[in-house]
Order: structure tokens, then C-alpha cells, then sequence
């Protein structure tokens, strides 16, 4: 069973859409006390990071989150509330990814990068299986997680960035999978299939 976490800082409903077309009914939890008892667990987020923090943090999500021992993919915002930081807002996230959240300089292209781009996997795991870097994806973002050992793709838009991070049974997805068409299709299988 997959849980889809629902903090109020999110479109839940195009993430449930999306395994839905897979064969697979997730449940949308608003109650963390229930995370435990599920498979697998996503956290999506859009918005501002300050808010969303806060929405954890006063709903019990953080301590839920930092508990759970299966998988659990954070898109978007969602993932980069699971880093240590964010410059959104200047607020400490749920440290379980290694990494900061920062401005996207993006020079003279436009901000916020929307759309669709290359990623480019940098480190083999069962999340980037079957994927190639002539695969696009859809980003809607203008802070992102900087390279480091977590990352398993980076992307490119005014500067390197993290599009997928993982650690132990955490990851990410600065990108929106479940906007991202076939490919999207292929990350959220290869989420449903990912053993820790």
C-alpha cells in the first residue's frame, strides 16, 4: 500500500492520478500516526518552503517521517523539505537528506525554471533504472538541491543541480514524475519496485 502524505501544501490529486494509470490506488493520509502501517510513502509539496515546514512540523509529519523505515519519495518541494535546509525562507528542513536548498541561478534564462529538461544519471540505484540522458522530464522550481553524494541525476539550467537525491530508504525528485509523461511513468514504477 502506498500512502500519499497530504500536508495541505500540495495538488494531491495529479500524484494519486498518476499511480492510479499504473494499476495502484494509494491512499491520501492525512493522520501520521498511520504512516507505519504502509508499504511505501510519497510527499509531494508545492509552495512556499516556510509554510510547508511549518504544516509538519505543527501536524507531527516530521517525527512520522523520521521514523519510517520503508520507502518514501519526496517530489518537488516534497524532497527538499527532506533536506537540511532551505534558503526559501531561511528554515531548517528534516535533515534525513544530506544537502542544502538554494536559489537557482539561472543568469539569463528565465526564473522560475518551468518546463521540460534533460537529466543526466549520474549514479546507478534501482530509482534511475532504464533511464538514459537523452530522457526529459517536467521541472517547475526556482530553488534547488546542491550536487553532493546523494545525488543519483543532475540537470542543468544556469548552473548543475540534484533531479533525483537518495539516501538509505529516502529519495527525491526535484521534478514532478507524475507530469513527466512515459518517463514519469518509468520513476514512479521504479519507486513501487525499489527494495531497502
Amino acid at each position: 500500500m502506498i500512502a500519499i502524505i497530504n500536508t495541505g501544501c500540495a495538488n494531491i490529486n495529479s500524484v494519486r492520478f498518476a499511480f492510479e494509470r499504473l494499476g495502484v490506488t494509494p491512499e491520501v493520509l492525512s493522520d501520521p500516526n498511520q504512516l507505519a502501517k504502509f508499504d511505501r510513502a510519497v510527499l509531494p509539496g508545492v509552495g512556499h518552503a516556510n509554510v510547508a515546514i511549518k504544516r509538519l512540523n505543527e501536524q507531527g509529519w516530521k517525527e512520522a517521517i523520521n521514523a519510517y523505515q520503508r520507502p518514501l519519495m519526496g517530489i518537488c518541494l516534497g524532497m527538499q523539505m527532506l533536506c537540511d535546509y532551505s534558503e526559501e525562507g531561511d528554515v531548517t528542513g528534516l535533515g534525513i537528506i544530506d544537502g542544502s536548498i538554494k536559489a537557482l541561478q539561472t543568469g539569463d534564462l528565465t526564473s522560475p525554471h518551468m518546463g521540460w529538461n534533460n537529466i543526466n544519471v549520474t549514479k546507478a540505484h534501482p530509482l534511475t533504472q532504464g533511464l538514459s540522458n537523452d530522457d526529459q522530464v517536467y521541472f517547475v522550481h526556482s530553488f534547488a538541491h546542491e550536487l553532493n553524494d546523494t545525488t543519483l541525476a543532475s540537470c542543468e539550467y544556469g548552473q548543475a543541480f540534484s533531479a533525483i537525491i537518495a539516501k538509505d530508504n529516502y529519495a527525491g525528485m526535484q521534478f514532478h514524475p507524475e507530469k513527466s509523461a512515459k518517463v514519469g511513468a518509468q520513476l514512479l514504477t521504479n519507486f513501487m519496485q525499489w527494495q531497502v
